[in-house]
């Protein structure tokens, strides 16, 4: 059967679904002994933190729990996380520890801090783009094996930027250096939220906003993390 051209299309919207649970049961199955569920697949796809892809993921949801957001972005938006009065918000991860063997702490630097958007209409943009009002920048401190405990939150320190600053430096990619010189100080987990309050560049015409200077995008290069 011959398809219809796609112009004549009408685009099929996706529903809206509830969060999962975890305790909601595979169907289907021929061996309804055997029963697994939501959960069981959770444990499979993310049974360690230390993980990249996974500490990512973490470091987005500690960034969500500390504003207060309600909803988790869709996985194509152009940032990671919306607070209830807009604000976007991106997360980059970084860790001198990693799930594997290593002979010394990882460099740390934040990579892919401009991207081209996408929706699922239009298509990706012609050009990549900062996409967020504010950056964070989640450092896991642990230096060693041992001592790292991905449920630990004093364990990460946040560094953040008003998105604004992020474009001046006119940068893909971070390293600890230059973070440090052109953010100032890390945050907490328990001081995250009043920091990227503080960065909002919404705020600058009240003044809120206003006490940092956007650097100069000279010299701020990384030869090194």
């Amino acid at each position: 059967m011959e398809s219809e051209p796609e112009e004549a299309l009408a685009w099929a919207v996706a529903p809206v679904l509830d969060p999962l649970r975890g305790d909601e049961a595979f169907t289907g199955a021929s061996r309804p002994a055997d029963p697994f569920t939501v959960l069981d697949f959770w444990r499979y796809a993310m049974p360690d933190l230390r993980t990249n892809t996974t500490r990512g993921l973490l470091a987005e949801f500690l960034v969500h729990r500390a504003l207060g957001a309600r909803t988790r972005n869709v996985e194509w938006e152009s940032f990671d996380v919306l607070t209830e009065d807009g604000l976007r918000v991106e997360v980059k991860a970084s860790a001198y520890v990693q799930a594997w063997d290593q002979r010394r702490p990882s460099a740390i630097r934040f990579t892919r801090l401009r991207g081209r958007t996408w929706n699922p209409r239009d298509g990706d943009a012609a050009e990549p783009t900062y996409n967020a009002d504010v950056y964070v920048f989640a450092l896991h401190t642990a230096a060693d094996h041992t001592a790292y405990d991905p449920l630990d939150v004093s364990q990460w320190s946040f560094y953040v930027l008003p998105g604004p600053e992020v474009e001046a430096l006119a940068q893909d990619s971070l390293g600890l250096a230059t973070l440090s010189r052109v953010a100032g100080l890390p945050v907490p987990f328990d001081g995250l939220a009043a920091r990227v309050r503080s960065a909002d560049p919404r705020r600058a015409g009240d003044g809120a906003g206003a006490a940092r200077a956007v650097p100069s995008p000279r010299g701020h290069g990384d030869a090194r993390g």
